[in-house]
């Protein structure tokens, strides 16, 4: 039979409570401004940069700093929001993250502008779990909360997506800062509606929210993260060698500590279970795919077939409208199917449409673009939103802050990943261009830089000199580009096979819980 239930006086606000979808119209607008907030400055860089001057070491940090933050303080708001109450942390972190946004927008110096961002980052890291573990606490039928949850899924998506387009619209109109102030009125919104409609929800059972553990999992995942990007951006060093060690026995140090907690910030013995751990691992590797090739098809949209940020902010669009299509009913279709059979072929999608780009050069037309795009949010959208579902469902309702807190850091560890794994890639290929004959040392060296680099080395050279060497890095770019798909396609591909195994036998939920 289907999971429908006689509905009694005494349980219709319990079970269904009548403001349920409203308040997830709430929770997504959440969403959907961090995810658009993390992909919008990249476009505002090169006006950020004429205006503020930063270093090329500051500039990284303006970048960077944000997703760190996010990433090591996600585990600990999670938990923090399962003892406080996550409405409360969530309305908070709302009014905290408006506030900061005036910072950022109006930030007159490059270190305003990085600790303006970090802050950033710890309002946005209360806000990520906090929406998903109050869905797991407001819909108690699973075929309800899987809808809530892929509508919720389709928002992060859309979110990354949208953001080059608004942020390219907001900066061919206005200047670099209403990129973030065009968070104020959204998280008004969110504050005085949430008041009204959205439920406390707390763990009854609460221990003291340990500060070392906090410490040592903002140590770690920012220490893991920064070699990452560094060794991406620099290759490997002493210095993302000193800083993966760092990240790394501080994270160690917080799985023995959770191990021997009463009440841990995160109970690690929920990666015992083979679904769990299944659906964070495929959670990862589909952001993965998505990040990497979202970013440096931007480059590519730009950078090497000259369209306008706003042009390519459109030309985006088909990976945020696959995403939200399939998240909207993704967990039918797992019903129908099967769980392991819906995640599988999702991670499958997302790597086909990265052996597609392994096909494309600088006069590739839009058609091939955008169908890979439209491929890899059709695989993102089925993927990610019932890997999410698996990962709540796993778990009681009152540890769903530390789950959420679980598979949002597999979202920010993935798209960290996938920018950084990747890059490393296109960049390795990329600085072993061979420069044409003539062109000045200075020009050479910063061609050799970046891509963007190649780009302002060109244009203060001679035209037909200035021509040769915009080809000559354009075409390196688009071969690491090819290189690095191949590379995704790999891992995607291969994490789809493991994934069919890992969640043999997972199922979604069906019945009503009370």
């Amino acid at each position: 039979m289907s999971s429908t239930v006689q509905r009694t006086s005494g349980t219709d606000d319990a079970l269904y409570r009548p403001g349920r979808w409203l308040a997830l119209a709430v929770l997504v607008l959440a969403v959907l401004l961090v995810a658009v907030d993390a992909t919008v400055l990249g476009l505002a860089t090169p006006f950020l940069s004429e205006d503020l001057k930063p270093t090329g070491t500051q500039l990284l940090w303006i970048g960077d700093v944000y997703s760190f933050v996010i990433a090591g303080l996600l585990v600990s708001m999670g938990s923090l929001g399962d003892r406080i109450g996550r409405k409360k942390l969530l309305l908070t972190g709302a009014v905290a993250f408006g506030a900061v946004s005036v910072l950022n927008a109006y930030a007159t110096t490059p270190e305003m502008m990085i600790l303006a961002r970090a802050l950033l980052g710890v309002a946005g890291a209360t806000l990520m779990p906090s929406t998903l573990a109050l869905i797991r606490n407001i819909f108690h039928d699973p075929k309800e909360r899987s809808l809530a949850i892929g509508i919720w899924g389709a928002m992060a998506s859309a979110g990354a997506a949208v953001g080059p387009v608004v942020g390219g619209f907001l900066l061919e109109h206005f200047w670099w800062g209403s990129v973030f102030l065009i968070n104020l009125p959204v998280m008004a919104v969110l504050v005085l509606v949430g008041v009204k409609l959205l439920p406390e929800s707390k763990n009854k059972v609460t221990g003291p929210w340990d500060l070392i553990s906090v410490g040592l999992s903002l140590i770690g995942m920012i220490g893991v993260v920064y070699a990452i990007k560094e060794a991406a951006s620099h290759g490997v060093n002493w210095e993302a060698g000193a800083a993966a060690a760092v990240g790394a026995a501080a994270l160690y140090g917080f799985v023995r500590r959770q191990l021997t907690l009463p009440t841990p910030l995160l109970d690690m013995r929920l990666f015992r279970h083979r679904g769990f751990s299944g659906a964070v691992l495929a959670d990862l590797l589909t952001i993965l795919g998505l990040s990497g090739l979202v970013f440096f098809l931007s480059q590519f949209l730009q950078l090497v077939q000259g369209r306008q940020p706003f042009e390519a902010g459109l030309a985006e669009l088909p990976a945020a409208i696959g995403a939200v299509a399939t998240g909207l009913i993704a967990g039918v279709v797992a019903r129908r199917f099967s769980v392991r059979s819906v995640v599988a072929g999702g991670l499958a999608a997302v790597g086909l449409a990265l052996a597609a780009m392994t096909l494309i050069d600088a006069s590739t037309g839009y058609p091939l673009l955008g169908a890979a795009l439209l491929v890899v949010g059709i695989g993102a959208g089925f993927s990610f939103t019932v890997t999410a579902d698996v990962i709540l469902s796993s778990v009681p309702k009152e540890q769903a802050g530390s789950a959420s807190a679980v598979s949002e850091t597999a979202y920010e560890l993935g798209a960290a990943l996938g920018i950084a794994l990747l890059g490393s890639v296109v960049t390795g290929v990329y600085r072993d261009f061979v420069t044409p004959a003539g062109v000045p040392a200075g020009a050479a060296s910063a061609a050799h830089e970046s891509l963007g680099g190649a780009v302002e080395a060109s244009l203060a050279l001679p035209r037909q000199q200035g021509a040769e060497l915009l080809a000559a890095a354009q075409e390196a770019f688009v071969d690491g580009l090819r290189l690095a798909a191949g590379v995704g396609a790999s891992v995607l591909l291969a994490t789809a096979v493991a994934a069919f195994f890992l969640l043999k036998g997972q199922k979604l939920a069906d019945g009503i819980e009370h």
